[in-house]
């Protein structure tokens, strides 16, 4: 477009003086909030739960922060102490409690890494605030077992070889746990055949119910063997 005919406006000065309006009208604001320390709405880590019967505050909240009171068990250690009520399970697991073997992966629910158990069923703990399981019971894979002292489950996953970076693993284990919970109890899966009677310890019905927990590795045949050689103990 010709701008002598447009009194020289063009697309591309329109756009310039627009962005440069925009920028000029933020720089005040920019700059108070740098001033008043609010420079962003990003979160500081939230109070470190103790055990009973007190809790310290490790550092302040975020500006705006909605505190709630929490009590749980983890790993049959009592706690309570006030959190912020958007911290999610795996978060007040992991930057709270400094159980770091429940991992954080995808944060979205998709790769099982996060898996722990929670009133003896296991969830993604990425999906969850911890202020909606007061009083709940919670076993992380630190409470499963000690190097000198593993669960079954930790010793056939070493035996098998069913991890190779281990990130997944301590998900894996969690979530085998529960399977084979389900299956002593009776629960069916998509693969049951007849759900009014107790699932097979098949491989299909392993693999079924270990499929929310994805290995990028590529373990899964050493993690199938591993979970397969436990269940056959337990038949």
């Amino acid at each position: 477009m010709d701008s002598t005919h447009t009194g020289g406006v063009t697309r591309r000065n329109v756009l310039k003086a627009g962005a440069a309006t925009a920028g000029a009208l933020a720089l005040p604001k920019f700059a108070q909030a740098q001033t008043q320390g609010q420079a962003g709405p990003a979160l500081q880590a939230g109070p470190a739960l103790q055990a009973d019967p007190t809790l310290q505050a490790a550092s302040e909240l975020s500006a705006g922060a909605i505190n709630a009171s929490v009590s749980l068990t983890v790993n049959g250690q009592a706690h309570r102490g006030d959190v912020d009520i958007r911290t999610t399970l795996l978060d007040l697991l992991r930057e709270n409690l400094q159980l770091s073997g429940t991992k954080k992966g995808c944060d979205h629910g998709q790769c099982g890494a996060c898996t722990i158990l929670l009133d003896g069923k296991r969830v993604n703990a990425c999906l969850t605030l911890a202020v909606m399981h007061q009083g709940a019971d919670i076993t992380t894979v630190e409470g499963l077992g000690t190097p000198q002292a593993m669960h079954p489950l930790q010793a056939a996953f070493v035996k098998h070889d069913g991890f190779q970076c281990g990130y997944c693993t301590p998900g894996q284990i969690c979530s085998a746990v529960g399977a084979l919970d389900e299956i002593e109890r009776g629960v069916p899966s998509h693969v049951s055949a007849d759900i009014t009677a107790r699932p097979l310890l098949s491989a299909d019905e392993i693999r079924e119910r270990m499929s929310g927990n994805l290995c990028r590795c590529g373990a899964y045949s050493n993690i199938v063997d591993a979970v397969t050689e436990v269940a056959g103990g337990q038949a």
